[in-house]
């Protein structure tokens, strides 16, 4: 067996005389040579042996010497194939032909002494059966490797899959309960009347609504969701809480399936969660790398608690989330495109006659691949090629725009997404510069300013505000809209030298945040954004106590002997995706500041940051945990964070356990609470055992 990896060696890179470093002319330094005519070109020693008639390829698992044909190993039993296909790492053999036959040399290792680090697969089981990498691979690990898809289609596959699969949680009886629950009371009737009269109008109040209990049953909204629709009154709303846009997408739904049904009124924020699986998966694919992280991160998404409820109800945080993930997206892809731009401009401006290049030293971190830059190749060069010049502009692309037009639709919906417009702006163009430094420009820091961030904001900031004026539309086509005409009405009051309406809108802007800054006082079902990273608050959007009956009318869960029987749609997430996202999260703050930097720790925060930090001005509020809905993704990259420390730092096989522990967890819980999440009825004695903690049953 040695023999013949030496002999594979031969017939490879160093047979040529030729090292992958520098490609220069160099002596063999492994085994013999002797036998050896004509030495293979470089590009054909880099390729992967060629497939066998049989089916598999040659170079993987030699059963006979390759000098004198004598059998070395005896063929495997059916049972050991078996064993083999079922326990051996899978992934592509291609790669893993060329880390066994072709072993870094002594130059490869001066210049990067830890290569499985940097030169890290696509996938984690790339890298061969642990302890014996010449075994032969199994039946099943053979069609795999044939029949596997591209990484890009994986990419594609995997989470479209997982979506599909959330996508059924969030529909499978979307139309029940068939009331109004927790704040649909507002959301809903306001959206219906906008899609009647352009504008949300007031309901008469029939009944009295009971302050502090979610359910909100009044008698008004019964009447609604019986399809009494049309009893609203001529007057608009007396005060807006959030621009218009949450209601409008919830309208489209109630528009698109001919009425207000609870199913219509839903259909949004279910595709609305749908998506935003989706979108998670291509975030974490963006930022990581890996096909196996990416499908974990659609699956933390799809069975947390929080998205599950909240792409169930009609309320508008869901909208929020999805928008700004979406920014966050493009912004990721515009960070690859800067990337892929400045790189090939430092190229250029290397081979230019003239131009003074100096080197500069890799950090250890660097030179490993530990400074959060996924797009450094294996055996990368132990100095940086530094370029006297501040390299081209990468201010604008399509992606950039796209983010600031989806953050400006996202303020729309509730003006907590500025805080989001904010921090992202920002992010984008530190990782402009961040970028400029990593290729080896030695203006990066002014050219950042310059060319990154002044050239930005001159069209970040009309775009969000423009996208944001659109959400507006509808107030300023409606002639007996809110305030619509206050600037004709107050001349020479407000912002003077604006047009009378976005005078008028100004105004209204000033008295109804005004107004929602005084919201406070005790609500049994609100909490403080300290307890929301590990979900010690919930919100009770509804709860129903039944007693179950003889006549056998009731669910059967409920025939419990004359106990008591609960059903409730509580807004709290799965503990695994928070509880492991927030520890991971720490984790990555820590491992950043140690390490001097790494780019994806500082990405997984930044929507905690916008998200979750403004809250801590509003103690004094009455706030609910549900919020917290709008950084679950930057949670959910916290522990997609800490899955890509163990890649890259452990085995492939502890790796590929924590992934599949965490992905059983996470879809374990899920069914357990399930029925707390979707209104499914439970004896008391078993909805107890789903409440772990004391704080998740203020409000029940």
């Amino acid at each position: 067996m040695e023999r013949m990896r030496e002999s594979t060696r031969n017939g490879g890179d160093e047979a040529a005389g030729k090292t992958p470093e520098n490609n220069t002319m160099a002596p063999a330094s492994h085994g013999n040579t002797q036998g050896n005519t004509m030495a293979p070109s470089s590009r054909e020693s880099s390729k992967p042996a060629a497939p066998a008639p049989d089916g598999t390829k040659l170079g993987t698992a030699p059963t006979a010497d390759s000098d004198s044909g004598t059998s070395t190993t005896p063929a495997p039993t059916a049972w050991a194939r078996l064993r083999e296909a079922l326990t051996k790492p899978r992934g592509a053999e291609a790669r893993a032909i060329e880390r066994q036959a072709n072993p870094p040399s002594a130059i490869e290792l001066a210049n990067n002494p830890n290569p499985n680090a940097a030169a890290l697969p696509s996938d984690p089981s790339d890298s061969g059966t642990p302890g014996n990498p010449g075994a032969s691979p199994g039946r099943f690990t053979r069609w795999w490797r044939r029949h596997r898809p591209s990484d890009r289609a994986l990419g594609w596959i995997a989470p479209l899959i997982v979506s599909l699969l959330g996508g059924f949680v969030r529909f499978f009886r979307l139309g029940s309960p068939r009331f109004l629950v927790f704040d649909e009371t507002y959301y809903v009737k306001a959206a219906w009347t906008m899609l009647q009269t352009g504008e949300a109008r007031e309901w008469p109040k029939f009944g009295i609504e009971v302050t502090g209990i979610p359910a909100h049953d009044t008698q008004m909204d019964r009447m609604f969701a019986m399809g009494q629709a049309d009893l609203y009154t001529s007057q608009p709303l007396d005060i807006f809480t959030h621009p218009p846009l949450g209601k409008w997408l919830i309208a489209a739904g109630m528009k698109l399936f001919g009425g207000a049904t609870p199913f219509a009124w839903r259909f949004t924020a279910a595709l609305a969660g749908t998506l935003a699986i989706l979108l998670m998966a291509r975030v974490a694919l963006r930022l990581f790398h890996n096909v196996s992280i990416a499908t974990t991160a659609a699956m933390l998404m799809a069975f947390d608690g929080q998205a599950i409820v909240l792409s169930r109800t009609a309320i508008l945080d869901i909208f929020l989330m999805v928008l700004v993930l979406g920014a966050f997206l493009c912004l990721l892809n515009h960070r690859d495109w800067a990337l892929r731009r400045l790189r090939a401009a430092h190229e250029r401006d290397v081979a230019r006659p003239g131009t003074v290049v100096r080197s500069e030293p890799l950090a250890d971190r660097e030179r490993r691949g530990e400074g959060g830059d996924t797009y450094a190749p294996a055996g990368r060069p132990s100095v940086r090629l530094v370029v006297d010049s501040t390299g081209p502009v990468t201010a604008f692309s399509w992606w950039r725009l796209t983010a600031f037009v989806l953050l400006g639709l996202a303020t729309g919906v509730k003006w907590s997404g500025g805080y989001f417009f904010a921090v992202f702006a920002v992010l984008s163009v530190f990782w402009d510069g961040y970028n400029r430094r990593t290729v080896g420009y030695r203006g990066w820091f002014g050219s950042t300013i310059a060319k990154d961030g002044l050239l930005t904001a001159l069209y970040a900031i009309p775009a969000y505000a423009l996208a944001y004026l659109a959400c507006w539309t509808s107030w300023f086509m409606t002639p007996d809209a809110r305030m619509r005409h206050w600037a004709e009405e107050n001349p020479g009051q407000g912002v003077t030298w604006l047009p009378d309406a976005l005078r008028s809108l100004v105004h209204l802007h000033e008295t109804d945040m005004q107004t929602a800054r005084g919201i406070s006082g005790y609500n049994p079902t609100g909490s403080k954004m300290y307890m929301w990273p590990l979900q010690l608050a919930s919100t009770t959007f509804r709860v129903t106590y039944v007693k179950p009956s003889a006549d056998g009318s009731l669910p059967a869960a409920c025939n419990t002997g004359g106990g008591q029987c609960i059903a409730t749609i509580m807004d709290v997430g799965n503990l695994a995706v928070w509880w492991v996202g927030a520890a991971c999260l720490v984790m990555a703050i820590v491992w950043a500041v140690r390490r001097r930097g790494d780019w994806r720790a500082i990405a997984a925060w930044s929507g905690m940051i916008a998200g979750w930090l403004p809250w801590a001005a509003y103690l004094d509020r009455t706030t609910y945990s549900f919020y917290s809905v709008t950084f679950l993704p930057w949670v959910i990259l916290g522990a997609c964070y800490g899955l890509d420390w163990v890649r890259r730092r452990g085995t492939a096989r502890s790796f590929r356990r924590r992934t599949v522990a965490l992905d059983v967890a996470v879809v374990a819980i899920a069914l357990f609470m399930y029925p707390v999440w979707t209104d499914v009825p439970l004896p008391m004695g078993r909805w107890m055992l789903r409440m772990p903690i004391n704080t998740w049953l203020r409000g029940v």
